[in-house]
């Protein structure tokens, strides 16, 4: 896996501008802050973001992958502006649970999602080198 980030388009924080690979494609399902029992938890944007990543490289694991095999990553987000206001301490969970290999990244803001108490969802697709 390559990840790509030309000069022409500044540096970088927190995701590349493009990754290029090849291997077996694993798509990933949006995830929620949804516990074991299908419950949402978390007061916060961080802690749902927390619980919704988990969730995504648990399911990616559960395929054979690790994070750093994640190609593509786009976060919905319900309030765009609290998630920028905590984005330092997002950018810590990112880092304790998935590591400094950003894959390609999005954040999109959306007036809501499927579990009207969820604050992120975060969907993806890995490649895997085997």
């Amino acid at each position: 896996m390559e990840r790509i980030n030309p000069p022409e388009l500044g540096r970088p924080s927190g995701f590349s501008h493009a990754v290029s690979a090849t291997g077996q494609l694993v798509f990933l399902a949006g995830q929620t802050a949804l516990d074991a029992e299908g419950k949402i938890v978390g007061d916060g944007v961080v802690e749902q973001f927390a619980q919704a990543l988990g969730n995504l490289l648990t399911a990616l694991r559960a395929a054979g992958g690790e994070p750093a095999d994640l190609c593509s990553v786009t976060v919905y987000i319900v309030d765009v502006d609290d998630y920028k206001a905590h984005a330092r301490e997002i950018g810590k969970v990112w880092k304790r649970l998935a590591g400094t290999e950003y894959p390609a990244m999005a954040g999109i803001g959306v007036s809501r999602l499927w579990d009207v108490e969820a604050l992120v969802e975060v969907q993806g697709f890995a490649v895997l080198s085997r």
